[in-house]
């Protein structure tokens, strides 16, 4: 594996997912996504659901060379295709992309497998599948996505203790609600537009990464 469990689990503290319909005039994703991780995002996950395969790829292969540079694993959300075509660091994939398929095997032992899950019995069945870590959400309302309901941090709690790799709360997480997550056993926060919907994303980013250090125990 290109990164270690350990590594894995340091870089969960911050997970950026990146949002290109917030793009300002002038703006590129490469270009927010570099001073993303300059200030201190500690794993990439590329996400685009509209834009066609060729497009795709030439952003996914920009981000994947920041990634790179600031060595932070990057993973691309859904698409193992073009995840394999990149010879990404890994994939992460929802509940209803790995129905009937065995992503762990498509990918191979040593990328990155990240799988979403929103009950015990879910991230059990993930981690029995290979998957090196769990998205855990959605923890509070969000506009990113429509969610039916959000688990509270009981459930979040309940969730990190039926399984040993790493967990990264997602949904609705910002500089507010990020410290309503302090004691519920998560690795770290993964955040869309607390990030990327911010006038300064490359502050915002140094904002939310002291603030995930000091919730989740992190020197």
């Amino acid at each position: 594996m290109r990164f270690t469990k350990d590594e894995i689990r340091q870089s969960m503290l911050l997970y950026a997912v990146t949002d290109s319909s917030w793009l300002k005039p002038g703006e590129t994703l490469p270009q927010v996504t570099e001073a993303v991780l300059a200030n201190g995002a500690t794993f990439l996950q590329i996400r685009e659901k509209e834009m066609d395969h060729d497009a795709f790829l030439a952003e996914a292969r920009a981000l994947q060379a920041a990634a790179k540079r600031h060595h932070v694993p990057f993973v691309v959300n859904d698409a193992i295709d073009i995840a394999l075509e990149l010879d990404a660091d890994g994939v992460h994939v929802g509940q209803s992309d790995i129905a009937g398929k065995d992503v762990r095997a498509m990918i191979g032992p040593d990328r990155i497998l990240g799988i979403s899950a929103g009950t015990v019995e879910e991230a059990v069945a993930a981690e029995r599948s290979g998957a090196d870590y769990i998205g855990v959400g959605a923890m509070f309302d969000t506009s990113t996505k429509a969610i039916q309901r959000t688990l509270s941090l009981e459930e979040l709690r309940s969730i990190c203790d039926a399984v040993s790799i790493p967990v990264v709360a997602i949904g609705g997480i910002n500089a507010r609600t990020i410290l309503h997550l302090e004691g519920g056993g998560a690795d770290g926060a993964a955040v869309v537009s607390a990030i990327f919907a911010q006038p300064d994303p490359g502050r915002a980013t140094a904002d939310l990464l002291a603030l995930a250090r000091r919730v989740f125990g992190r020197p």
